[in-house]
């Protein structure tokens, strides 16, 4: 795709997401009190399923700054001893690595020098970020969730890195799976990442990976998605894109204000709606409060 025909698309999407849309919220003015409520009472299992990887601790191919973990006690001493002591930890993380389950709030991505809904760059400073930090989401994001399995559509265990997923592909896989992506929904598409790295082994993924092609996000605003998130990060690697590294998360972040989730783990879930042939659920994401941060780490619930 030449950048010409991406900065129309940009263009499209841009004036589309932000006509008569409340911006500070962006997508997120899609998924109303009474689409949550509905999404609640769609529950049928009680079966939760955690969207999240563990949280890497070592250096691999796609983990070159991994998160650090270190205990601060119990003591040997402590440890050995009667009485009360404490096991307590410090964490510390790249959010948006390679590896890691995280979200992306609106001010990560910056192009042109601006931010979601036109807002200055500038507002992001080595000390935080000023607006449309994490900490817009701080009441939760709670949603119907809206599972589409491309790995499945195409009858292969993943899709090897360095492909891309079209609206075509998307459309198809809800034909297949009976259920229609619908205003305010967090959408998830599986390629297979975490399978893969699970069965081949950890690669370079900032070089090589699957995601969308920039004009499957046509499909994202046609169905006013609230929230999208994949067990990629949304973006093919090398870019579909001429001169634009990043041409998806540039689209849904910055354009049209919907809030990416990246390399979330997608297997346990896609089989349990393979198991009730349901590939809806009612979905929780509860980032950290982080008032200043361009992102954070979660887990995603989702209840069948």
């Amino acid at each position: 795709m030449s950048e010409q025909a991406f900065r129309s698309l940009y263009r499209q999407l841009r004036e589309q997401a932000q006509t008569g849309v409340e911006r500070s919220r962006g997508a997120l003015v899609h998924l109303t009190p009474e689409r949550v409520a509905a999404a609640a009472a769609e529950v049928r299992y009680g079966r939760t399923v955690g969207l999240a990887g563990p949280i890497g601790t070592r250096v691999g191919p796609d983990n070159p700054e991994p998160a650090t973990h270190r205990m601060g006690g119990p003591s040997q001493r402590e440890a050995e001893t009667a009485g009360l002591h404490f096991a307590h930890d410090h964490f510390g993380m790249n959010v948006h690595g390679d590896a890691d389950s995280h979200l992306d709030a609106l001010c990560h991505v910056i192009f042109d020098g601006e931010i979601y809904g036109g807002v200055p760059a500038d507002t992001v400073t080595p000390d935080g970020a000023q607006a449309l930090t994490v900490d817009l989401f701080h009441d939760g994001i709670v949603g119907r969730g809206v599972l589409l399995d491309i790995a499945r559509l195409r009858d292969v265990p993943w899709l090897e890195p360095g492909g891309h997923v079209t609206a075509d592909d998307l459309a198809a896989a809800e034909a297949a799976q009976g259920v229609r992506t619908g205003p305010g929904d967090l959408l998830f598409v599986r390629v297979g990442h975490r399978l893969r790295r699970r069965e081949v082994g950890a690669w370079d993924a900032a070089r090589l990976r699957t995601g969308l092609h920039p004009t499957a996000m046509e499909f994202v605003a046609e169905r006013r998605v609230s929230v999208l998130g994949s067990d990629g990060n949304s973006d093919t690697a090398p870019s579909e894109v001429a001169g634009v590294g990043f041409p998806v998360h540039v689209l849904s972040v910055q354009a049209m204000g919907v809030p990416l989730m990246d390399y979330l783990d997608l297997e346990e879930v896609a089989s349990a709606c393979a198991e009730l042939g349901r590939w809806h659920f009612l979905c929780v994401v509860a980032p950290l409060r982080l008032p200043a941060a361009t992102g954070s780490p979660v887990n995603p619930i989702a209840v069948l």
